[in-house]
């Protein structure tokens, strides 16, 4: 089930289901507003973003009463979230799915924003998008890769492809921006070469693993799976993660495997990431690809949860190509 895509003069409402949005710099959602409104959208936001408990949260009751007015206003054509962080995944039994199967909307966010994403995929058949939030759109400069990735996604029905960006940074989004560091980038890491067509479905690996074994874990048979996480997911982690993940019944099935781009504090080398695959024999005959443009590292690219992508991998020339159809 597909939302109406964004046009322009269309109301986005930004709401904070995961961490408070007082953990965003003023500046930020300054420049992130003034960058969406050019675009020609209208920002309003949910009445308990700036709640914050000990854990820089807000309640459940909270949190659910802005998702719900979200989805219930026939006003707002999309929601974002403010931000990631923790603790999405205290909504789901709460969330009331035939408001948001009956209502419809682009839904975008990442990192620990994938619980909700894959929840309303599952229990709603609603595609949702993992790409940016309300904070990424504050990021001063390096930007024009994740916005237009944005709006491939969430404005128009062609295909379009993830490409390599020409640079990266890992420079945290929070820290002062004036002074980031890029890096070159010509081409993603083929680690296993091959083609494939299937379901995208992915996001935050350890966040797909809360869900397992719930009701809010999509099937992983037939999917085109994209994971990344953050600096705290060091190579031994990331190693137990996926393992854990691959030991799903269904994820024998698995068409192929993007892997987003590591932040420097991970220590996660390239080295590392060819033999933590390399040593998983549920993988062996399948396409990976590493260092795609997704999750942590700036600028990185929208991927909508039940499209339809096909998937080319040889040396290092790589096709990453998303139908927006259901597959």
């Amino acid at each position: 089930m597909w939302a109406e895509k964004l046009q322009p003069g269309d109301e986005i409402r930004v709401i904070a289901p995961s961490t408070s949005m007082l953990m965003i710099k003023e500046k930020q959602i300054e420049i992130a507003v003034e960058r969406l409104k050019a675009l020609g959208f209208t920002i309003t936001y949910g009445k308990n973003v700036y709640s914050h408990d000990a854990l820089y949260s807000s309640s459940i009751e909270e949190r659910i009463e802005d998702l719900h007015d979200a989805f219930r206003d026939t006003n707002v054509k999309g929601i974002l979230a403010a931000i990631g962080g923790y603790s999405a995944n205290q909504l789901l039994q709460y969330i009331d799915y035939g408001l948001i199967k009956d209502n419809p909307k682009i839904f975008c966010g990442y990192g620990d924003i994938t619980a909700l994403s894959f929840a309303f995929y599952q229990k709603t058949g609603l595609v949702t998008f993992v790409g940016p939030d309300l904070a990424s759109f504050g990021v001063k400069e390096g930007v024009d890769y994740t916005l237009q990735s944005f709006l491939d996604a969430v404005t128009n029905d062609s295909p379009f492809e993830i490409n390599p960006s020409s640079f990266w940074s890992e420079d945290p989004w929070h820290l002062e921006q004036d002074s980031r560091t890029y890096h070159e980038q010509k081409h993603y890491f083929v680690i296993q070469e091959g083609k494939a067509e299937g379901r995208i479905i992915g996001g935050n690996l350890s966040t797909l693993n809360l869900l397992k074994g719930t009701e809010y874990m999509p099937p992983l048979k037939d999917a085109v799976l994209f994971i990344e996480d953050d600096l705290e997911t060091h190579p031994h982690r990331f190693d137990r993660e996926l393992q854990a993940l691959l030991q799903i019944p269904q994820a024998a099935e698995l068409r192929a495997i993007l892997i987003g781009r590591f932040q420097a504090d991970s220590n996660m080398t390239e080295a590392a990431l060819k033999h933590i695959i390399l040593t998983k024999q549920e993988l062996k005959d399948i396409p990976v690809i590493a260092n795609v443009n997704i999750g942590h590292v700036q600028p990185f690219a929208t991927l909508p949860i039940g499209a339809t992508a096909t998937i080319y991998a040889k040396g290092i020339e790589t096709e990453i190509f998303i139908e927006q159809t259901e597959y």
